[in-house]
Formats: structure tokens, sequence, C-alpha cells
């Protein structure tokens, strides 16, 4: 049943109350359906932010921001602030898997999160209308989580390496439905670039996981996300 892997991607995704846990195995083998998780978070955001726009479209933005942060539990910010530590370590791969897989936080995590969440407020404060710039943002960078999840060769065992054994390549295409009603708020060109924009940075982050950590983990593929989603705004805001 599809409401089963459902269940287990938004329990994976968000901190909504859902009931007793689904098994996380059954949205490995639906992989495709990671940008659903998009609609709900980003749709709950964008909610919020049209509500506060009329007031002051920058306390939109950070509304629209902190409300997927918060909806989410940090969970793709936590593993932004470890990727900047395990990209700013030095010395051998050991060292910097050590500093990515490490439970505390140094100064490059905490500088690679602020750099990042920073472009995405610009990005955001800039965007007009500010709703269609974070519900675009969280489908697109949850797109770029299934291209990441099929595309990144695990380095260890974890969350990661349990949803890239259920993955297939084919999900990255089934994936791309749920852009469709994105037409309704965006030009088909824009949503073909933004989209252009997530592949690419997933394949970047891919590429530089590989040499510096010799493969992705969970850290690496929340990361991509938030980089992605901070991406994504702002070429919607570049763009005429």
């Amino acid at each position: 049943m599809i409401a089963d892997p459902v269940t287990a991607l938004l329990q994976f995704e968000t901190r909504l109350p859902l009931g007793r846990p689904a098994d996380l195995g059954a949205f490995a083998r639906h992989l495709w359906l990671y940008p659903l998780a998009g609609w709900v978070t980003g749709g709950i955001a964008s909610v919020i932010s049209f509500l506060v726009a009329p007031r002051s479209p920058a306390l939109a933005a950070a509304a629209a921001l902190a409300a997927v942060l918060l909806v989410t539990g940090f969970h793709h910010l936590d593993g932004l602030l470890d990727l900047g530590d395990g990209l700013m370590a030095h010395g051998s791969r050991e060292k910097r898997v050590v500093a990515l897989t490490d439970r505390s936080i140094g100064a490059g995590g905490v500088g690679l999160g602020i750099t990042v969440t920073l472009l995405a407020y610009a990005a955001l404060s800039s965007a007009s209308p500010v709703w269609v710039a974070i519900l675009a943002g969280e489908v697109l960078a949850r797109l770029g989580l299934v291209w990441i999840t099929v595309a990144g060769r695990p380095f260890r065992e974890g969350i990661h390496a349990t949803l890239h054994r259920g993955a297939r390549p084919v999900h990255g295409v089934y994936a791309l439905v749920f852009l469709v009603p994105l037409l309704l708020v965006l030009p088909p060109g824009t949503i073909l670039l933004a989209a252009v924009v997530t592949g690419l940075a997933v394949a970047g982050m891919v590429t530089l996981a590989d040499r510096l950590f010799g493969g992705v983990n969970g850290d690496v593929a929340g990361g991509a996300h938030e980089i992605a989603r901070a991406l994504v705004i702002a070429t919607l805001v570049l763009v005429p």
C-alpha cells in the first residue's frame, strides 16, 4: 500500500504527529515520493508566508525559512553543519570522515550553516511572491534528495545506505511528476532551469564527497538539500 511509504517518508522528513512508526524500508522502495515531503513542508511554510507578506516581505521570508526548519526538526540543517566540518577539516580522508560524522559542531559547520542560511534568507526576502519561492525550493530540493540518494555511493552503513539500497535510477525520473503542479505558479522554463541547478548541485556534491570522504552519507545528502534549496530560490529571484 502506498500509504505506508508516504507515512514513512513524512515521519522521516518531518516532526508531524503521524502515529506509530512506519518501516523506512517501505519508503526506500518508493524513493520517488521524496518531493511529496517538499509539498508538505513547503505548503505549510507558504501559507505562513502568504499571511505575513502583506505586512512585511522580509518577515515573511524569515517566517517561511523558520517554518521549514522547524517542521523538519532541523533534520537537514544538522547535516549541513556536519558537512561544513568535514569540508573544512585538514588532513587525510579518515580525518575528514571523523569531522563529518562527529557529533560536535566546529567552526566549519557554523560557517557553512550561516552562509547557506543567509543566502536562502536573502533570496527569499527578494522573491516575489515569497510563498511560491519557498514552495518551489522545498519541492526541488527534495528532488535533489532523490538524485543524490540514487547516485551517491555510501561510504558507511546508515540511513543513506538503507535508502540507497532501495533506490532505483528510474526513481529519479518518476519524481519529476511532482514538478508538474508548479506549472500553475511558475513558467516551464523557470522550473526547468531550477531543476538543472538542482542537478548541478547534486552532481557537484557527489563528486566532492567521493573525493573527500569516499562516498555519501546522510550528512552529505542533508547538506546538499539545504544548499540546493538556497540555490533554487536564488535562481527564481535572478531569472527575469
